[in-house]
């Protein structure tokens, strides 16, 4: 396998029956082989892209005083920014080469689940940029809505399955900087090896090659995105709530070739949470003889203060 399977979203959306059945069961069966999808069609504003992109290099490029006023203790790097060399995958010590600032749920109606959030954390030297990143939120939460409405028909659920336990869930909108290289790292890549905590992730463009897959065949392959396609991928929640029928599959982030240190790279992936309350139960559906119960019963609140911790976020 060189490249990953590619899938239309509009054919879900077009009201066609049959567009729709073929859709899910492409991109189900791309979840079971593969854990990771290009989507195409998805509904998310080349413009607003543009936008998101032009803000987040800005950020990064102000004075490292400025950003470490951004970087708010207890909040476990939930908003705001997260300086250098603060995270990790869960298997290892050695700290990502990277910086990130996160964007999280803004709720905009009475649901009380509003007192469970902090809030986002305002960049005043860059007007645009909360605004900015408000709108992509939402555009993310639709395309996301859409294929896990997919995801719940092909494991036999409602296709409604998701939706209360998403509404006003507990996203993360991450922007991250991986900045130029300055000397031989002793044991650290961009981001090392690991799987995402969350049920979907969504990762529009990046500005540099790097992201790489593992695959069943234990084998590195390159994942890039053709231009106006997002790239999505399994996280571990929903590999938990469907007992590994849907794969969460291992990726990471390689260093550049060396004549390349020079250089920065930018990537927007979006972490789609369900409320904490949501249950990880394994669904009885997707319990069988050949896929005995793998997991223990957690909510998605308790799963993500686990895995922060794994990681060196939360103390």
């Amino acid at each position: 396998m060189q490249s990953i399977p590619t899938v239309d979203l509009q054919e879900f959306w077009s009201g066609d029956e049959q567009k729709q059945a073929a859709f899910v069961q492409q991109l189900g069966e791309a979840f079971e082989e593969v854990g990771f999808v290009a989507v195409k069609g998805h509904g998310i504003p080349e413009d607003l892209i543009g936008q998101l992109y032009e803000q987040v290099k800005t950020f990064f490029g102000l004075p490292v005083d400025y950003k470490n006023k951004m970087e708010l203790p207890g909040l476990a790097g939930q908003r705001g920014y997260t300086s250098f060399g603060k995270e990790h995958a869960k298997q290892s010590d050695a700290p990502d080469l990277k910086e990130f600032f996160q964007f999280g749920q803004t709720v905009e109606d009475e649901d009380p689940i509003k007192s469970q959030y902090p809030q986002n954390v305002v960049v005043d030297q860059l007007p645009e940029f909360n605004p900015t990143m408000l709108g992509a939120y939402r555009a993310f939460e639709k395309a996301g809505s859409a294929l896990l409405e997919a995801i719940a028909i092909h494991i036999g659920l409602d296709k409604d399955y998701f939706a209360g336990k998403i509404q006003n869930g507990n996203s993360i909108l991450r922007a991250i900087h991986y900045p130029p290289i300055t000397e031989e790292p002793e044991n650290a890549i961009r981001a090392e090896q690991h799987e995402d905590i969350n049920l979907i992730t969504l990762l529009v463009g990046a500005s540099a090659e790097g992201l790489q897959l593992l695959t069943k065949a234990d084998e590195w392959i390159p994942i890039t995105a053709r231009p106006g396609e997002i790239v999505v991928n399994v996280g571990d929640m929903l590999q938990r709530l469907t007992n590994n029928k849907l794969r969460s599959t291992t990726h990471r982030v390689v260093n550049p070739p060396r004549e390349l240190w020079h250089t920065s790279r930018f990537s927007i992936p979006f972490f789609l949470h369900p409320r904490a309350e949501m249950k990880l139960d394994c669904l009885d559906s997707c319990i069988t003889e050949e896929r005995p119960l793998a997991y223990e019963p957690i909510t998605a609140g308790e799963y993500l203060d686990e895995r922060l911790r794994e990681i060196g976020l939360k103390k």
